[in-house]
Order: structure tokens, then sequence, then C-alpha cells
């Protein structure tokens, strides 16, 4: 494939040298395209950090194509192969499947961090094919796959170099060729996180067990983990291993969205001077919209952003009610977000295959049904590879107040789900829809109370984060009202197992 030529900025230059002395420490010499051992024992992390559209993403796309042409092997956490002397290897991880599938759409091939702290375990026979596959053994004959069904899979590993994608097109489920999951026990050399913002304590040890070498990039602008201190990982670091971009590049100059969000750092603006801006971005450009109402269509696949969850839980009783959901069952189509697994120990076995395959909190699906065993639901698990899935659920529609959550349907024990129609804000970083609404009535409402988290004003960091995960139109609604659907059913058939092929886009500079 030929790429066009990219020029650095100053500031991505820069970071590009920082980077490259750190991989040389680690043997990997970018500029000779040689492969060495390590320098030094020690481990070493660095961050590359700027907001939406200083170039992070370009900069990692490229990172990644230079270790690839230096002759790195990239490990995706789907089946690694056999190990060879002296190999280096590189992972790019994302904290979610939705994250980690961004990334893929711009030709980097991105899985997420379970994925990789927990390895599969392949049946030996279908192992043979996987090996076939990467270009490691002989095309197998294996009884009652066909002909017909490799030609389909090594067609699958062509497009999208999955392996548990080319066994699916053989017709193939993760259950028939994969046994089990084992922690990983080998470290690996290098390691790329992208949304590092949303990594916890937690999450930063493990990662740094496995990779002696780190790259950490993340958005300072962003809300950092619930569950953290306060702070963002990258934070910790000393400041020569964190590399900041600020240039925002000449193709996103013209984004009406990144144009509004740059602008919540000027602090003499406020929540009504910034709405003005929307108003007058809206009128200058389609892709910014001042919304009266919720359009209910966008919000099964593309759910609403809001502060409080009193504010989620009317949108979400709104938009049942608009498809005239039944009081005691899901529909085909609604979205759900995993809330948790809820498996004793004796169960970790089943925990780790569902984590694994991106079934973990925040994820978001699609429900398609009710499984074949009692409390079961199928599932499109979305952003993942391998997205069609079964597994026993515990669904909980909440009400306001004290009042409990009604279930319309649970097993004794098994993945945990709310509502997807509306989302808080928190819960969306990492995720990037092509349009998504943004309920501004809350973020008024943040700015009225004054509240500041990390120095800067709390509404402005929430408009941040929400308006960043429109990747093509940004719909502000302004009023406290939903559209009726213009179609009556919810959609299903659009949703397919298939993964999307990895398209690279060298010019991305988000």
């Amino acid at each position: 494939m030929s790429v066009p030529a990219i020029t650095f900025s100053d500031d991505q230059a820069e970071a590009w040298d920082a980077v490259s002395v750190v991989l040389r420490q680690a043997g990997i010499d970018l500029a000779d395209e040689l492969l060495q051992p390590p320098q030094t024992d020690d481990s070493a992390v660095m961050a590359v950090i700027g907001k939406a559209g200083s170039g992070k993403t370009m900069l990692l796309a490229r990172l990644y194509r230079a270790l690839a042409e230096a002759g790195v092997d990239i490990v995706s956490g789907d089946w690694e192969g056999k190990k060879r002397p002296n190999r280096r290897t590189l992972a790019i991880l994302a904290p979610t499947n939705k994250a980690a599938s961004v990334l893929r759409a711009r030709g980097v091939p991105a899985t997420t961090i379970h994925r990789i702290l927990y390895t599969p375990v392949y049946d030996p026979e279908y192992e043979r094919v996987a090996e076939w596959l990467a270009g490691q053994g002989d095309r197998p004959e294996i009884e009652g796959l066909t002909d017909l069904a490799l030609d389909r899979a090594a067609a699958s590993y062509q497009a999208h170099t999955s392996i548990p994608a080319a066994l699916a097109a053989a017709g193939l489920r993760g259950s028939d060729f994969i046994t089990g999951w084992k922690r990983r026990e080998d470290p690996l050399d290098i390691g790329f996180v992208d949304e590092s913002s949303m990594l916890d304590e937690k999450q930063f040890e493990d990662l740094k067990e496995i990779f002696p070498t780190l790259l950490l990039f993340g958005d300072p602008a962003q809300l950092p983990p619930v569950q953290s201190s306060g702070g963002m990982v990258f934070e910790t670091l000393p400041a020569p291993f964190v590399r900041t971009l600020s240039r925002i590049h000449r193709q996103d100059a013209d984004n009406p969205i990144l144009d509004l969000a740059h602008a919540l750092a000027d602090p003499m603006i406020d929540f009504y001077h910034f709405e003005r801006m929307v108003a007058d971005a809206a009128e200058r450009d389609d892709r910014v919209v001042m919304a009266q109402r919720v359009e209910s269509d966008l919000m099964a696949r593309s759910p609403v952003l809001v502060w409080t969850n009193k504010t989620r839980i009317r949108l979400i009783h709104a938009f049942r009610a608009a498809y005239d959901a039944p009081a005691d069952s899901l529909l085909e189509g609604e979205p759900l977000i995993c809330d948790g697994i809820e498996l004793p120990m004796k169960h970790r076995k089943k925990r780790l295959d569902l984590e694994a395959r991106g079934l973990i909190k925040g994820a978001q699906v699609i429900y398609l049904g009710p499984g074949k065993r009692p409390g079961f639901s199928r599932l499109h698990l979305i952003g993942a590879l391998d997205p069609q899935m079964s597994a026993a659920s515990i669904v909980k529609i909440e009400h306001e107040g004290d009042e409990e959550p009604f279930i319309p349907f649970a097993a004794k024990m098994g993945a945990t789900f709310l509502h997807g129609a509306a989302v808080t804000i928190h819960k969306a970083q990492g995720s990037q829809w092509d349009t998504v609404q943004v309920f501004a009535p809350d973020i008024e409402m943040a700015s009225r109370m004054g509240r500041v988290e990390a120095g800067q004003p709390l509404w402005k960091r929430l408009a941040y984060v929400a308006i960043t995960r429109a990747e093509r139109q940004l719909r502000w609604v302004v009023r406290n009202r939903l559209a009726k659907p213009e179609n009556p059913v919810l959609r299903v058939d659009d949703l397919v197992a298939a993964p999307a092929p990895l398209v690279l886009q060298p010019d991305e500079a988000g």
C-alpha cells in the first residue's frame, strides 16, 4: 500500500525523537530498522498527551507502522503463534472494545487490555488452522472443515488479520476452537495504550508488569476515572517522560466540533457565551446542530450524553415509551451497557471468557433476543471483532429516587446490564459515534453549581468530553423534549458479525 508522506509539526517531531530514544534503549532502532537485545534492564514509561485534534492518533499509527517495518511482531491477543528466537513484540491497547474499534477503523490493529492480560487456549486441531493462516504451517486437512470453508477463512484473514474472525468466516464459533483462557505468563516488549486517561492505578500496574516499555497516549482535558484518586496515571510521570502535543493540524482547521472543544480552554468563556458559539457554528456548518429535542431514532446506537443519573433515567424511560416497549421484557434492538459480571470464583473460566471477549464494565451491547436457556440473552457487542455472543444476563432498568430497579428478566448470576439509550459523559469516554447528542440543560446545571475539578470548571470538562465524542455531527440539545421515532421498530438487521476492514488513514490527526 502506498502511504503519502507526512510532515510532522514541531511538537510531533520532538515527541517522535523522544520516543525513538526510549525504543533504542529497548533495542529497537527506528532510523536503521534494526532490532537488538534491550540495552538496559530498566523499565520505561512515557506519555504523549494532547487535546483532540493534536495528532496523537496519527503519531501512534506512524510509530506502529515504523515498528512493524522494522520487524517487530504485532501481538493482537487473538493468537500469538510459535515463539521465534530473538523476536520483539508490540501490542496496541485500549481500555474498551469501542475505543479499540476506533483505532482499528484508522488502520491500527488495536485490542483491549483484558485481551492481552488473558490469552486464549486453542484446541490443538484448530491451532493448525491458525498456524496456516499466519504463514507458520501447511494447509491443514480437518474433518468437517471443507476446502471452501478454509478458503473463506484465508480470505477473511487477508482482509482483517484476525484469527477468530477468520475461523468465524469458516463457520466456527469461538467455543469451537477456544477451550479456555489463561493469565499471560510471559511478558511482551512494547505496549502502546490509547485513551490512557481512562486507566486506573490497578490497570496501570498490571500493564507495567507485562511491558518493560510502555507508551501512553491520552487527553489531559478529559475526566479522570471515577474510581481513581482524582488524577490520571500519566500525571505521575516525571516531566522529561511526558510530551505534549498542542498544534491543531491543518486537516482539522475547518472542523467546527474541534473549534468548539478548544474554545473551552478560554477562561473568559462562560456557559452562555459558549452556547452562543454553538449556535453560531450551527448557522455556518451542518456538522453542528442546535437541536430543540432529543432524536429517539439515534438513541439505540448513539446514546444521549448527560451529566446526572436523574436525567439519564428519565431519558431512558422516555425512549422505551417512544417505542412502546413492554414493561416486563426488552425489545430486540434495545441498547444496554454492561455494569459488571457477577460470577463466583468457581466460574472464573467463564468470567475470563466474557471479559476477554470485551464484555467488561462499560461495554455497549445491543439486545438481540432471549437465548436458548432461561436467563440467557443473545447480544451484539459493539466494537468487537467477534461481536455475537450469548450470556447469562441480569438486566436492570432503573427508576428515579430510591425505588428498586425493574428487572425484566434475570439469570441467577452472570453479566449485569443497565439500559444504554442514555449514558453519563463519564462512561462515554473512549467511545466515539458518527452523531452525538449532548443534553445541554445538564451542562448548564453544572455551570450554575460552579463546581471546579483539577482547576477547570466542571461544566467545561463535561462539555469537552461530550462534544469530542462526535466524529461527524454534534447535536447540542437545548430543550427537555424527545421526538417520536420515524421508524417505530428498532433495527437489528444491520448488525453483522464480520469485522470492518482496516483502512489506514495516515493523515488522521486525532
